[in-house]
């Protein structure tokens, strides 16, 4: 919602990654549910993102607790990717999902969430600090380790850790079926993961790589493959 209206919208940050660093053509998708046309939407688009965003999956998605009160949600924004994104997936359409869009990864694939790591004990605050100025709340924050041998760690140029900025509350509690861990923060919080049967690029990524993207060569390396898949299906 801005003011008393309902908009769907998107970041000019994840199109400015898109465009410049994916080489590809954003194009935004409504979160219509199931009037969706899911079959006409894979073969009129070659790839799709999933955007962080101010809300959070609902948790009786993944049999969670009921959220804290004043917890923002989007059902419509659910009830179009949780069905979408394993669809995507099997019919090889490349995806990448950022921050909400990593949780709702590990949801669609049946795995839970932590509500709120902060408050669990052995993990770090991994949320931002949001009276400080955009470029400290996006700034390196933490380091996480790359499995080795996994896709990250070829993007990062065989690196065995990198530093990401950190900008969440909620994180991966049970992992769901088929993903395997790509990265993790130094108190075990996953951090990245991949769809371990896809026949395209399937990752999803806690942190925020579209922020400055220009301006870091992991995240130009990510978006560059996540936009190399795409083009394979023009």
């Amino acid at each position: 919602m801005i003011g008393p209206q309902a908009y769907h919208l998107v970041g000019e940050k994840y199109l400015i990654a898109a465009l410049d660093a994916a080489g590809a053509i954003p194009v935004i998708v409504p979160a219509i549910g199931r009037e969706l046309n899911m079959d006409g939407l894979f073969e009129s688009l070659h790839g799709l993102l999933f955007m962080g965003s101010p809300s959070n999956v609902e948790p009786h998605r993944y049999q969670g607790e009921p959220s804290s009160e004043g917890t923002l949600h989007d059902p419509h924004r659910d009830e179009t990717t949780l069905p979408l994104i394993p669809r995507a997936v099997a019919a090889g359409v490349p995806v990448l999902g950022i921050c909400r869009g990593f949780q709702e990864f590990n949801v669609a694939f049946g795995g839970t969430l932590w509500q709120k790591l902060q408050e669990v004990p052995g993990f770090l605050d991994h949320r931002e600090q949001p009276e400080l100025p955009l470029e400290t709340q996006y700034a390196p924050a933490h380091e996480i380790s790359l499995t080795p041998g996994g896709l990250l760690q070829r993007l990062a140029g065989g690196a065995s850790s990198v530093h990401v900025n950190s900008l969440h509350s909620q994180g991966v509690r049970e992992l769901g079926k088929g993903l395997s861990v790509e990265a993790r923060a130094s108190d075990g919080v996953i951090e990245a993961f991949r769809v371990s049967a896809a026949r395209q690029f399937a990752l999803a990524v806690q942190w925020h790589p579209e922020w400055q993207v220009m301006n870091n060569e992991f995240s130009k390396a990510l978006f560059a493959e996540f936009g190399a898949a795409c083009r394979e299906r023009i």
